[in-house]
């Protein structure tokens, strides 16, 4: 038993991705978790009869069943696509307080190809039912369309602020076998591309794939006996937070709480600066996302985002590389992309990634669920303080 959730004495000893994470067709959700979820054990050198804790966005016990797993500790928390970040946290607390010894985190989704997956919507009955989607906010892309617009307002920007996010992670993806979206694109390019829903053209929106992802969290100390103890990354800190349920309840359409508040907790929990932090991943399904999340989290003042995007400074060669895989918008998103944020984070610590950054030792992942609901966020580095 770990005596503290935070401060590196909990390890993410194992993680993988699926095969692909593009398109899938063949398999069902389930095979997703699944197969994404022995690849984490085996990259940890563990068997399923070696877990007892299992968190994910599926249904806790169908997963662990299929796996042969018996697990004493369950978390099925469902907050969007930053779920994983929480789920991360959770098993920390699990493990630290002795409820669980190893955690399997999985995910798997279909979002591409609909293998067992309903029809997209608001139920008439939820609040969004009721008073967004009348008025046409049915579709993440013209959801996030106000806060986009209102956030472009407020600092003066215009779509081509919003191209240069896009440009700067597809730098990334270009070299990534991996990524969805590999051809190089320049700002006048992506403008002159056709509007989905304004502001919103078709390259500032997140690619839809099928894939899985899954982590195997554990002690410090155990991790120190596994065959990869040389690969452990340490949980430094965290944070969870949430806002309002509609978008349009907000209580600021151009900075959202929840990261400010969860990030807050992840830097205080972890004990390090800004300036400590090597690398960030941050949740970006729509090409605003990252800018919101940068001023949020203190990186930097508001309004300087995109500026800080247009100097170059999150490219390959930056003070602050990120998103580093190519992100939601070029390499993948499920549906819910917190878990691949995670991956990249671990791969680059581990000097594993596809488009590997020099001098990484902490990295900051920040997740968001639904439109701006709730947030997650981890401290990560590849060394025990």
């Amino acid at each position: 038993m770990a005596g503290s959730m935070h401060k590196g004495n909990i390890a993410i000893i194992g993680a993988a991705e699926t095969d692909s994470v593009t398109v899938q067709p063949d398999m069902s959700q389930l095979e997703l978790h699944a197969q994404a979820a022995q690849r984490a054990l085996s990259d940890a050198g563990l068997k399923p009869s070696d877990v007892d804790g299992i968190a994910t966005t599926a249904i806790p016990f169908e997963v662990a069943h299929h796996l042969g797993i018996k697990a004493r500790w369950l978390d099925g928390t469902m907050v969007g696509g930053c779920s994983y970040m929480l789920h991360v946290r959770h098993a920390a607390a699990a493990i630290a307080s002795g409820a669980a010894e190893v955690v399997l985190v999985t995910h798997g989704e279909s979002g591409r190809s609909r293998n067992g997956v309903g029809p997209y919507g608001a139920s008439p009955q939820s609040l969004t039912g009721q008073f967004e989607a009348p008025f046409g906010a049915t579709t993440p892309y013209s959801i996030f369309t106000v806060p986009a617009m209102a956030y472009m307002k407020k600092y003066g920007l215009d779509r081509s602020d919003l191209a240069e996010v896009v440009v700067a992670q597809r730098e990334y993806a270009v070299n990534n076998p991996r990524a969805m979206r590999r051809k190089p694109v320049t700002v006048d390019e992506i403008l002159a591309d056709s509007t989905v829903a304004y502001p919103f053209n078709k390259d500032m929106i997140c690619v839809v794939t099928d894939a899985g992802g899954a982590l195997v969290v554990t002690s410090a100390e155990r991790a120190k006996d596994m065959p990869n103890a040389d690969k452990a990354v340490y949980l430094l800190g965290s944070g969870e937070s949430h806002e309002a349920t509609l978008m349009s309840q907000m209580e600021d359409l151009t900075s959202f709480e929840g990261f400010r508040r969860a990030s807050q907790e992840a830097f205080a929990t972890a004990g390090v600066t800004h300036e400590e932090i090597d690398h960030l991943m941050c949740y970006d399904a729509f090409a605003h996302l990252p800018l919101y999340m940068m001023e949020d989290l203190g990186f930097v003042k508001p309004g300087e985002a995109a500026a800080f995007h247009k100097d170059g400074e999150t490219r390959p060669g930056g003070r602050l590389p990120t998103n580093t895989s190519g992100g939601g918008l070029s390499y993948t998103h499920s549906g819910m992309y917190g878990m691949f944020a995670i991956l990249e984070a671990v791969r680059q610590l581990r000097g594993e990634a596809f488009v590997q950054q020099p001098n990484v030792k902490t990295s900051f992942v920040q997740g968001v669920g639904f439109f701006f609901g709730a947030a997650g966020s981890l401290v990560l580095s590849n060394q025990q303080p």
